[in-house]
């Protein structure tokens, strides 16, 4: 091995792989980790790290890209004109993304505070949620305005789990190999 790489993935000693793990995090975790939200890494925890930046970027980002493909469906439809295929064709393409945007919205949005029951059922959405892309990226900027997108969620989860952990860790007391250690010195009665 070289100098430079001296554990087997080729990071340095001590150094973490991963950008988003929180502050003062060691490389052995002792406890729950929380789970990142993409674009906001673990700073949702404590609301630390440029957070509420990331939020108006979020914000400011997904609007942008609603309108940019606003205007792109615009030139879709446009398109549809010069080949003139008719009002009705271009009805059935308004309705199709209007229908499949307040559907992808309702879907994001319920995303973001509950897990979904059957996964499966969602598999089967992805392509209707794909065509309504829209309304997945107006809830991502409406839901920024309250918190990060799935942080509610994300908080409730990390909390239970900590609290299962702390339960855990304080049903135990002490060295559970010296406690074997001990019984097995003491004579038995006869």
């Amino acid at each position: 091995m070289t100098e430079n790489s001296d554990t087997p993935d080729g990071t340095a000693p001590g150094a973490s792989g991963s950008g988003s793990a929180p502050t003062g995090a060691s490389a052995t975790p002792s406890g729950p980790q929380p789970e990142p939200i993409r674009f906001f890494g673990t700073t949702w925890v404590a609301h630390d790290g440029s957070y509420g930046l990331r939020r108006a970027g979020a914000a400011v980002g997904s609007l942008a890209a609603a309108a940019a493909s606003c205007f792109v469906l615009r030139f879709a439809y446009q398109g549809l004109e010069i080949a003139d295929v008719g009002s009705f064709v271009g009805l059935l393409v308004v309705l199709m993304f209007a229908i499949c945007s307040a559907v992808a919205f309702r879907k994001t949005w319920e995303g973001f505070s509950r897990r979904p029951a059957d996964p499966s059922r969602e598999d089967a959405l992805r392509g209707l949620k794909t065509i309504g892309f829209i309304g997945s990226l107006l809830a991502y900027f409406f839901r920024t305005f309250t918190e990060a997108p799935g942080e509610k969620l994300r908080r409730e989860e990390y909390e239970a789990a900590r609290a299962r952990f702390a339960k855990r860790r304080s049903s135990r007391t002490g060295n559970p190999a010296a406690r074997k250690a001990t019984k097995a010195k003491r004579p038995r009665r006869t």
